[in-house]
């Protein structure tokens, strides 16, 4: 289904997709190495990756609520 909408929005739309997982390690969660390959090819055709580094802010409020 991911597939599917994002081969639709393609050249048209805007998507923001968020992983923890870089994309040699997608085929873990899809199982299936040539649509894996497919789907990161649609995501990235004239795409900005960001790298995002550093702590997380969810679990620095959540050790900061643990202390209270």
């Amino acid at each position: 289904m991911l597939f599917s909408h994002l081969s639709l929005r393609s050249n048209g739309l805007s998507t923001i997709i968020t992983t923890n997982l870089s994309f040699d390690r997608w085929n873990e969660v899809f199982h299936d190495p040539v649509l894996t390959t497919a789907l990161t090819d649609r995501l990235t055709h004239k795409a900005y990756l960001l790298n995002m580094v550093g702590d997380s802010y969810r679990l620095k409020e959540t050790l900061e609520l643990a202390k209270m």
